[in-house]
């Protein structure tokens, strides 16, 4: 069982009551800027252990009757087929996405905004699509040397150039596909054509991490610079929060490098500028629901490891440059952390030494550590698993529960028939024919009833996996990292 560090029902209830706070303050009406995922958060759940991946929407559905999603997309993103790399798909199949997942989840889906609109053509015929699935879609256009030239920012020829987004609710939830999207832009639009219709409307922005009262080199917030070490994020005390309070809070350096600009823009728009700090303009209540300390700074300390295994294992496949690398080490080696605290590290490459093959290994909630290897039949993850499996399940280890005539079958028609060049199950296929094995076999039924058992679980490859082993484990919950090799020497490793 997973050790718990963070109370999810705590946050739940303090961070809904701290929105509906901060719509009222604004006269019943809020812009919220969403920051990060708003479900299938796992980074959340991986460093405060409690934390539910979806702790985000199901805080939305609280207020769903006050809450209406505004997606926003950069029209440049759309005409250069920009791509989610989590996920593979263009940002704006992902707004099609977005938009399914928020209705299907009971939120209110009110539109869609394409900001730099300049005609694109990608960009007119994605607008087509979004119309004739009946979706309202509204405009930003490029304001020459924005942020900086506020006196033309924030007039009829800049914000008020822009379409009026039309909406119905208090909370009006902005969010994206990814980062450049244009969501503060949108928000700033909207406070700026509000105001200049006599409306009150007020600015927040929601963002997870860093939190802003934990210490600034807290475990916690090194995880997200780990997290981001792409985008060279910088935790950084708030100069203006100490300033103003005499308090010590964390932000990051993005957010503090804009705040006096946006201050600027505060004050044109309403006169006056509601905030004193980047940290004044974010609601997080994170910070104050974690109920065990030790187990998130060590749940985070893992995290910083398998970032860097992450970021080998990009760099090897041209995903990441050295910079990446070179920063995430940087924080191991400053915080003291050692990578051979994952302890599913050593066991799998010492399997992979033994047996002169890829091998992978699973440290389980009780500290029991199982390997697999890749063998004629199985690929080292589904070898892994199975292992695992039979332990929880109590079954012998001398007694097969996917037997050779089972498997061998299976192997057979990925050759034969369907053209493969590679006989081996991956996980999925093998967690398939375990179901399939389940309808006659006691033990194979009892051996998947242990699935759920693995999420959380730490896991270890001595070779990068392919896509579709690494999308099962992900399903799984297991959380994995692998070392910076491919299996074999081919150019191609799609499969």
């Amino acid at each position: 069982m997973q050790k718990i560090g963070f109370d999810n029902q705590k946050y739940l209830d303090m961070q809904s009551e701290k929105i509906r706070e901060r719509i009222s303050k604004f006269g019943g009406k809020l812009y919220l800027e969403f920051g990060g995922k708003l479900f299938d958060d796992f980074h959340a759940s991986r460093v405060l252990p409690g934390f539910k991946p979806d702790s985000k929407l199901q805080l939305l559905l609280k207020m769903k009757d006050q809450a209406e999603m505004v997606v926003v997309i950069n029209s440049n993103a759309i005409e250069a087929a920009k791509i989610r790399g989590d996920l593979g798909i263009t940002y704006d199949q992902d707004v099609f996405r977005l938009i399914d997942a928020y209705q299907e989840a009971g939120l209110y889906v009110g539109s869609v905004v394409l900001t730099r609109y300049e005609g694109q053509k990608s960009a007119k015929a994605f607008e087509r699509k979004l119309k004739k699935q009946g979706v309202k879609t509204y405009h930003l256009y490029s304001i020459d040397n924005y942020p900086y030239d506020l006196d033309k920012i924030i007039s009829d020829n800049g914000f008020g150039k822009n379409d009026y987004i039309e909406t119905t609710r208090s909370l009006i939830v902005i969010t994206a596909p990814g980062p450049g999207s244009g969501k503060l832009s949108v928000c700033l639009s909207q406070l700026y054509n509000d105001n200049k219709r006599g409306l009150k409307s007020g600015y927040a922005k929601f963002e997870t991490f860093p939190i802003w009262n934990l210490p600034l080199k807290h475990p916690v917030n090194l995880a997200y610079e780990a997290a981001t070490a792409d985008l060279n994020d910088v935790n950084m005390i708030d100069p203006y929060h100490l300033e103003a309070y005499g308090v010590s809070t964390v932000n990051y350096n993005r957010d503090i490098e804009a705040f006096p600009v946006l201050n600027r823009m505060f004050e044109k728009i309403y006169g006056h500028s509601p905030y004193k700090s980047p940290t004044d303009m974010g609601v997080n209540m994170a910070g104050n629901c974690i109920s065990d300390d030790e187990v998130c700074c060590e749940a985070s300390r893992q995290e910083i490891i398998r970032r860097y295994y992450r970021a080998l294992c990009d760099r090897k496949q041209d995903k990441a440059d050295d910079a990446t690398v070179e920063k995430i080490d940087s924080l191991l080696k400053n915080n003291s952390i050692c990578i051979e605290a994952r302890k599913c590290v050593a066991p799998a490459r010492a399997k992979a030494e033994k047996e002169n093959v890829a091998a992978a290994a699973i440290e389980l909630a009780d500290g029991t550590i199982f390997t697999g290897k890749t063998s004629r039949l199985l690929r080292a993850p589904a070898a892994m698993t199975l292992n695992a499996l039979k332990y929880l399940a109590k079954i012998p280890d001398e007694v097969p529960i996917l037997p050779q005539e089972i498997l061998e079958p299976i192997c057979n028609l990925k050759t034969d028939m369907l053209g493969g060049h590679n006989p081996r199950l991956h996980l999925d296929e093998t967690l398939l024919a375990l179901s399939i094995s389940a309808v006659t076999n006691p033990l194979a039924k009892l051996a998947l009833s242990k699935l759920p058992e693995l999420r959380d679980c730490q896991a270890h490859s001595t070779v990068m996996l392919s896509q579709m082993d690494n999308g099962t484990i992900r399903k799984l919950g297991i959380n994995l990292t692998c070392d910076p090799a491919f299996e074999t020497k081919k150019l191609y490793h799609g499969k």
